[in-house]
């Protein structure tokens, strides 16, 4: 992969994405445990979210990927109706998210604009 294919958005969103995964992984037995939350259910959700951030973050080549990584930022929010500190935790990781694909849009806009103004003095 060349330096101009790399793209920085990618790798930002790719970790936000891991960590929030681990971070879902961590919540299924607080789901049970603290929450009361029947296993099946909390394992669903927990587990779910989980490996779809997996997933997501090796996607994120493919545009779709980003919008449907939105969808699961919200979805960490609403955990919080289950477990009231994931309302915190969920929006951490919504404001991390946000600013990891809007600054890594940026960057990429810049960086093409950059090569391309690179490539025309050449």
């Amino acid at each position: 992969m060349s330096e101009r294919t790399k793209s920085p958005r990618r790798g930002m969103c790719a970790a936000i994405l891991t960590l929030e995964a681990i971070a879902f992984g961590l919540v299924t037995p607080v789901l049970i445990t603290v929450s009361h939350l029947d296993k099946g259910p909390a394992l669903s959700i927990g587990l779910g979210l989980m490996v779809a951030c997996f997933l997501l973050a090796g996607m994120l080549r493919k545009p779709w990927a980003y919008d449907a990584a939105w969808v699961v930022q919200f979805g960490a929010v609403a955990v919080g109706f289950l477990e009231p500190m994931m309302f915190v935790v969920g929006g951490l990781f919504l404001i991390l998210w946000a600013s990891a694909d809007l600054l890594g849009r940026k960057i990429d806009r810049e960086r093409a604009a950059a090569f391309a103004a690179y490539d025309a003095d050449r």
